[in-house]
This record gives structure tokens, sequence and C-alpha cells, in this order.
């Protein structure tokens, strides 16, 4: 009869534990290079024990790419493209400065964003983040919003400020005894500007919180060595007079050389291990409750950041250090290691609807890299295209296939007509002329007449995409 009775309770249960949905952690930082890291640059002093950890266990995606902007907030293009799956040029209006030739997709998108695709699923949303510089209307559809902007220096001002709603809001479900899967949106304000980080990680990395713009931040052994392509100065005007992020971020100004760079570098490291700190706590929390190991956690930013590469500082350039962004997952049947990848961030919203089992939104336009996951793919597509238009137009396109990636810049009225092509194989700190005689054959080899067939391949590929994606701007070259 005990036999009987145990049979009948696990023919009875089995299907619903069977049916248990994933849980996800989505955890996306502000404005960090994938060269920062460690798993990217075995070379970088920045310790993130937690994000290692994650890399160890997980996936790490050496081709993670966001697709651009039309607007110096990055950002809000970036964001809203990861809340929507719609690609640059199709993302809904989020203000009046969207463009006007910007060609809809689908109608209200506004209801088929990650937020309530995950509602209707029967999931408990949450998010934490920064204010602004997103898509409004996706961000109020979390069912609990827990939104400020945190850049400061102390636990009240910075990142543990995010890492406490996570806290509070998993603590309150363990209370409550909450049964419904969850999706949380952990997002932070550093290590964007000002980058005021604690005083122990500031001292750690050798940096301080510079503000006068008069003089030049001293040399400190523990910074940060410069980047391996850094630059003086950008060997030509990239197209956006003006912009805050190269003139006008207090402690860099227009200031390039090695000791602002070098200080800025140590800001912006404090203030990533502050990050960790908080990814571990959210972790070993996760762990207590019995929930990790039905948790996807996914790790990345809204797009890289130059800081003394190439000479820029800003995220409004398409070189890979700004272009890619970090991207780490693991969870349920995740295999472990490296693999390239070739996803944008808005394939986010199809990847996360396959792996819950839902039904991904009409207006979606990504691709579900759930086969990379499980190891079926190492790539979901051939072709990546990446663009900055929000300064002179048309601004900056960028086509990536295989190893060749090809760079144009058509701005200030046609005063700046350059093009570039890199083998990322052979060149992977796409090395300029600039930095010719340290690295004499790894250049920009646009110029190089052994390879104009490989660059009008890439220029065709360029346009196309472009006609694909409805860029509105046409290249100088371009019919």
């Amino acid at each position: 009869m005990k036999t009987v009775f145990l049979l009948f309770v696990a023919l009875v249960f089995a299907p619903a534990l069977l049916a248990k949905k994933p849980n996800f952690l989505f955890i996306l930082v502000d404005d960090q290079s994938p060269f920062d890291l460690k798993i990217y640059n075995p070379k970088s002093p920045l310790e993130t024990p937690n994000i290692d950890s994650l890399a160890k266990e997980g996936l790490v995606f050496d081709g993670s790419y966001h697709m651009g902007s039309w607007s110096g907030a990055v950002c809000t293009c970036s964001r809203t493209m990861i809340m929507t799956g719609q690609s640059v040029w199709h993302i809904p209006k989020n203000s009046k400065k969207n463009p006007k030739k910007q060609v809809p997709r689908g109608a209200q998108p506004e209801i088929q964003t990650l937020p309530r695709v995950f509602n209707r699923a029967g999931y408990e949303t949450m998010r934490t983040c920064k204010r602004g510089n997103s898509y409004s209307l996706a961000n109020k559809q979390f069912q609990i919003v827990k939104d400020a902007t945190k850049r400061g220096g102390t636990d009240e001002t910075g990142s543990h400020w995010h890492g406490q709603q996570v806290m509070d809001y998993l603590t309150d479900r363990e209370a409550k005894k909450t049964e419904d899967p969850f999706l949380i949106y952990f997002g932070f304000s550093h290590p964007h500007d000002e980058r005021n980080g604690k005083p122990e990680l500031l001292a750690k990395y050798g940096a301080k919180n510079h503000r006068d713009k008069n003089s030049i931040p001293a040399l400190h052994p523990k910074q940060p060595p410069l980047p391996i392509n850094y630059l003086e100065k950008h060997p030509f005007p990239h197209g956006h007079p003006g912009l805050r992020d190269e003139v006008k971020v207090p402690g860099v100004w227009e200031n390039r050389d090695e000791a602002t760079i070098r200080n800025e570098l140590g800001r912006e490291f404090a203030c990533s291990e502050n990050i960790d700190i908080q990814i571990g706590r959210v972790l070993k929390q996760l762990e207590a409750m019995g929930e990790l190991e039905n948790t996807y956690i996914i790790y990345t930013s809204d797009h890289g950041m130059a800081i003394g590469r190439h000479g820029l500082q800003g995220k409004q350039n398409l070189y890979e250090h700004t272009w890619r962004v970090p991207f780490i997952i693991k969870g349920p049947g995740v295999k472990k290691g490296r693999v390239q990848g070739n996803i944008y961030l808005m394939d986010s919203l199809a990847t996360l609807c396959d792996l819950a089992g839902i039904k991904t939104p009409e207006t979606n336009e990504g691709i579900s890299f759930k086969p990379v996951l499980t190891g079926e793919k190492t790539i979901i597509r051939d072709t990546l295209f990446g663009v900055y238009a929000g300064g002179t137009k048309p601004g900056m396109r960028s086509v990536r296939k295989g190893d060749w990636k090809l760079v144009k810049f058509d701005v200030l009225d046609g005063a700046v007509r350059e093009t570039q092509l890199f083998n990322l194989k052979e060149n992977p700190n796409e090395y300029l002329q600039q930095h010719g005689k340290q690295n004499p054959k790894l250049v920009d080899l646009a110029e190089d007449p052994a390879h104009a067939a490989k660059l009008a391949e890439m220029e065709a590929l360029l346009k196309d995409e472009m006609v694909r994606l409805h860029d509105p701007y046409p290249l100088w070259n371009q019919k």
C-alpha cells in the first residue's frame, strides 16, 4: 500500500515539478567595455571574482554587439532594443529625439515588451535601474519598479543601492513563499560617469575623483596601464562636435594624457568591482533560497566604452571596444565555455522567451540564440551591422563578416569621409597607422591595393545591410 501511495503521489505531482518554469536574472551595467574584464583581456587588473565565476560555470560570447544608435545617448537605443527585440531603425518612439525617418514595425509595440510578455506568462517581474535613457513605456510595465540613478561613492548613493533593491525583493519573496517564477532586470547606474567609486576601491586602483579642470591628476603605480590601442588623439574628427562624452565629462574633459586616462580607468574599475560585489550578494541569496540552479543569469552591458582607446573617450564610435559588449550566460542546459555567437542585444527578448517556453511577440526582429547555448550552433548570423548617427549625418557605419570588418565615417557635411578595413584575426586591437611605430604591419588596410577586392566586397555588404534595415542615410559613395 505504501508503494502504491508513493506512485500515486509521483504521478500527480511529477508533471507540476517538471513544468516548473525557469527564473531569469538579467544583469545590465552602464558603459562597460568587454576589455575591462579579465575574461576578455587577461592583462586587465580589474578584479571581478563573481563575474569570473559566472564565466567559468557558463558560456562567454566573443561576438556580442549592440546594433548602434541615432542619438548621443547610445544607451537609449540599446536598452530599447533589449526591451522590444526590434532593430535600431525600427524601435518605437520614446521621445521627440527619435529620427523622423524612422520606420515603425508592428502595431502597439509597447504591449510586446520584455516585461509585458513575461507578465502575461505568469512571471513576477521586477526591475531596478537608473532612471531615463531607456524605453519608458516598457520600464513601468514591470510589476515592481525600484529605479533611481545612483552614481555616488557610498552604499546609499552607489551600486549597493541597486543590489539592496534586489536583495529586499528576494527576501520578500521568501517570506511570502511566492511560487511564481521571476524575471529580475538588475540594472546599475555605474560604471557610467561620473565614476565616483567607493574610497577604498578608488585607493585600490590608485585613482581619485579629479575635479580641477586646470590640472591633471597625479600618476600612481596602482593605476591601470594605458589601453593597448591608446592614442593621444583620434586621427580625424569623429563627427559629433561638442559631444559631452568627449569634451565635458568631469575629470577628463578634452584631456587624453597618460595621467588622466589611467586615473579615469582606475575610477572605472573601482565602480566595476563594486558592481561585482553586489552581484555576489544576490547570487549568494539565490543559492540560500534554493533558486540558483533554476535561474538563468545573464551579464552584459548596454554598450562598450573607449576611455583613451583610439584617442576617444565615450561610447559614440564603432571600434570593437565600444561596439562590442560583454555577454555571459549561465543556467539550466547552458554549456560551459566560449563561443563566437554573433548576437545582438536585441536578441535577448527572443532568447528569454525561447528558454521560458513563451511565444515570441510578432513585433520581434531578434533571433533566439538558444541553439548556441545548447551547443547546436556556434553563430546565429553571418553578418553584423553597426551605426552611430547621433552627430552630423550620415555618421558612422560598420559591418563585420568573419574576420573582416569595415568602418566608414561620413560626417561634418562631407568634410570627413574616411574608410577603415580591419582583419580582426590579425589585428584584434584595430591598430591604425598612428600605432604603426610599434605595429607596422597591423594597421587599417583600406588603402592597401592588395585588399582592394575585399574592400569592395565589404562595401557591397554594408550597403545591403543598410537597405535591409531601412537605414535612411546613404553614405557618399552609395547610390
